[in-house]
């Protein structure tokens, strides 16, 4: 006899608390494990908890709105992300997904109609072969994606938001060239694909705070007029 299966497990974050209960209910009644949160920080910090097997998110939650959550949980969560909102405009939308959201429903909607993009959704992941590791070891340095902490030994590495995500995304690319268009894109946003320059002040500034041995760098290698590379080895 097989095993039952264990329910998806699923976080709804929304700051109106009728919403929250109504989409509880919901899911609940379809089996779903369900996760509330209220707010844009309680979100991240019920991802890193309990690893979410879907993350549904109000656009404009209070704290982190539903567009920094997405792009913060892109740096290391697979699962899928929906945007939720009462916001239809196009702009929207295409920042979510540039951000990693994988699909954008507008308030009011059907329950069918959620249930029916929330198994596509499962569907789709079920069937992803790869997943990023949310703790990265690289000799004494330890990089933990899910809480965005550096570690080396015991001391911690303070770095800015904009350095961890551009180290967040060449880890997530490990020993792969990554061009500077494609980071600057990744971490700032599309139209900023040529602003070259400011991507090599922040990069010196990561290699200055991480790498032991500065004029020789073992972690962040530069790819001459391509891009940046982490090594691993």
């Amino acid at each position: 006899m097989p095993a039952p299966t264990k329910p998806a497990r699923i976080l709804v974050a929304d700051n109106e608390e009728p919403v929250r209960n109504y989409l509880k209910t919901v899911l609940t009644r379809h089996k779903f494990e369900v996760l509330l949160a209220a707010n844009g920080d309680d979100a991240l910090d019920v991802a890193v908890d309990h690893t979410p097997d879907l993350v549904i998110l109000e656009r404009l939650l209070p704290r982190l709105n539903g567009l920094e959550v997405c792009q913060q949980l892109r740096l290391w969560l697979a699962a899928p992300i929906l945007i939720l909102s009462a916001l239809g405009d196009e702009a929207g939308k295409i920042a979510a997904l540039d951000l990693g959201a994988d699909d954008y429903i507008t308030k009011p909607f059907a329950a069918g109609e959620l249930l029916a993009r929330i198994r596509a959704l499962l569907r789709r992941a079920a069937a992803a072969v790869t997943r990023p590791e949310p703790v990265v070891l690289r000799g004494d340095l330890k990089i933990d994606l899910a809480r965005r902490r550096i570690l080396r030994g015991k001391a911690e590495i303070h770095l800015t938001r904009t350095e961890f995500d551009i180290l967040a995304y060449l880890v997530q690319n490990a020993d792969c060239v990554v061009s500077c268009k494609t980071i600057l894109q990744k971490v700032w946003a599309p139209e900023y694909g040529d602003d070259t320059q400011t991507l090599r002040v922040h990069v010196g500034h990561l290699r200055r705070k991480i790498e032991p041995d500065l004029p020789h760098p073992r972690f962040i290698l530069t790819e001459q007029g391509i891009g940046y590379r982490f090594s691993t080895s």
